[in-house]
């Protein structure tokens, strides 16, 4: 019994750091937030189930696919807070706008967003609404994209894992430091949802998140030598947007 209220705790503590959820955690409780980091694919069944809901309701007042599709990526955007979405911007900006480690994570802590920022989030939001909208061509749709969005978070804590903390302060040094263990389960969740929803098809994209990761470690390691909260919201928002385009390949 109590190994199970662990693993609900782990749960709950995922979704609060993930998502804009009202869960309420007793302060005690984010001590274990790296423990918890196993429980991040999870999350993805939560957002994928909202984003599946809301084009699901837009479908059945009779809007147009793209309106669908729109309406579903907006709802996956608000019930995260944007927060990968801010992750990715800061770190196209500061990756490209920097010149040396201080240089690109003082840019990075900045509010304001730039061109390069503007130019990520533009070419991913098009992509992603594109593929949303000739998944939504097919009948049976709702489960694979769920399974992205579990495998697209199953990524974040290879990143943890395989990075030390860029800053002394920031969401990813809060969280701590994410032991080899609960990477792997992440990891696990999201190959099993990945072979389960696509049979042998997993496989290969089980294979491209695993080339987003370590695409996204090298390019990391290279510009800041290290991680922060940034870092793994733009490694989520890369891998969900490959993962859908190998699906609307295959």
């Amino acid at each position: 019994m109590a190994q199970q209220n662990d693993l609900l705790k782990d749960i709950a503590l995922a979704l609060s750091l993930l998502t804009r959820l009202p869960i309420r955690l007793d302060e005690d409780a984010y001590a274990q937030s790296a423990r918890a980091a196993w429980a991040y694919p999870l999350v993805g069944v939560v957002t994928g189930l909202i984003t599946c809901i809301a084009a699901k309701l837009a479908l059945w007042i009779g809007l147009p696919l793209w309106s669908a599709a729109i309406l579903a990526l907006a709802a996956g955007i608000v019930v995260t807070g944007a927060m990968h979405e801010d992750g990715l911007g800061d770190c196209a900006d500061g990756f490209w706008g920097g010149w040396d480690p201080a240089m690109r994570l003082k840019i990075m802590k900045d509010s304001q967003i730039g061109t390069y920022g503007v130019l990520a989030l533009g070419i991913t939001l098009a992509l992603r609404v594109g593929v949303l909208v000739e998944l939504l061509r097919f009948d049976n749709w709702a489960l694979p994209l769920v399974a992205v969005h579990v495998a697209s978070r199953a990524v974040m804590p290879a990143i943890m894992t395989a990075l030390p903390h860029a800053r002394d302060v920031g969401l990813s040094k809060s969280v701590g430091v994410v032991s080899m263990h609960c990477a792997q389960i992440a990891a696990g969740v999201g190959v099993l949802a990945l072979i389960f929803t696509f049979g042998f098809y997993g496989i290969a994209m089980a294979l491209v998140a695993a080339i987003c990761a370590y695409f996204c470690i090298t390019l990391t390691r290279a510009k800041i030598e290290g991680q922060t909260g940034d870092v793994c919201g733009a490694s989520q928002q890369v891998t969900e947007a490959a993962l859908l385009l190998t699906l609307l390949a295959g």
